[in-house]
């Protein structure tokens, strides 16, 4: 049994604790358990309910107001993990500057990147975009489409990517990607970039960008894209989706190859 004496003093360490980590308490308040519950209450999923407000506020054929309402539903009704409006203008810049006309991104989730990216292609530039989930396919393929891309700009590719990628050029006609953007499971971007590299689907000059890399965080990807010698690398530094006081940041990768 544990005196009262011994409680007080813990008392002001948690009291520190609850203010310093406040954010991220919120985080996986909204994130995580509310989600959960709405899940759980209404039988439909958090995507799918993010796609019943886009179908009901966006106007159709206009990515920008697509991307516009999916951040009002971030902001006032549930956290999704996109790339999220302040990260995605520096995605917007650094896709204007490259004008790439080969374009893969790993990570689908809802649409919402890929809606990002495609809005900023060049003429006749095409984007690849995978994800391993078939529901999150099933509603980014309709996100996709109510934006106004059709297949001809937009293929959806859906399967794990360490499966996906050997089969990039044979099946799918990439034969290098000039721009590559990252935000799956951080725990594969290290092995997917290698991927990329073993399988020569990069190309001299490309870019790759790598999202959440300080949160949660991609230490060893970090690590490698620094000391291996193939990239120059920069951090832009940002704020979490949605949640401003939460550092993040986008690695820039700019691929040199062995030399």
């Amino acid at each position: 049994m544990v005196s009262p004496a011994i409680a007080l003093a813990f008392l002001p360490f948690l009291v520190t604790l609850l203010i310093r980590y406040r954010h991220y308490l919120v985080l996986l308040y909204r994130a995580v358990l509310v989600g959960w519950l709405r899940d759980r209450l209404t039988g439909v999923s958090r995507e799918q309910r993010a796609f019943q407000y886009l179908l009901a506020h966006a106007i159709p054929g206009d990515p920008r107001h697509v991307l516009q309402t999916f951040d009002q539903w971030c902001y006032r009704r549930e956290h999704l993990s996109s790339v999220g409006p302040v990260k995605g203008r520096i995605v917007e810049r650094l896709l204007y500057e490259r004008a790439p006309q080969r374009v893969l991104e790993l990570g689908t989730y809802c649409g919402y990147g890929t809606v990002l990216l495609a809005q900023g292609l060049p003429p006749g530039a095409r984007l690849y975009t995978v994800t391993v989930d078939p529901r999150h396919a099933a509603v980014a393929e309709k996100v996709i489409r109510l934006a106004g891309f059709d297949e001809q700009t937009v293929e959806l590719i859906v399967g794990p990517s360490e499966e996906v990628i050997p089969q990039l050029r044979e099946k799918h006609g990439l034969l290098k990607a000039d721009f590559v953007f990252m935000d799956h499971w951080k725990r594969c971007y290290l092995r997917d970039l290698q991927l990329l590299e073993t399988h020569q689907l990069l190309a001299e000059g490309a870019t790759v960008l790598a999202d959440n890399v300080l949160f949660p965080g991609a230490p060893h990807f970090l690590q490698y894209a620094k000391t291996c010698g193939k990239y120059r690398c920069k951090l832009h530094r940002a704020s979490l989706e949605y949640f401003r006081a939460i550092p993040d940041g986008i690695a820039e990768l700019c691929y040199v190859g062995n030399s």
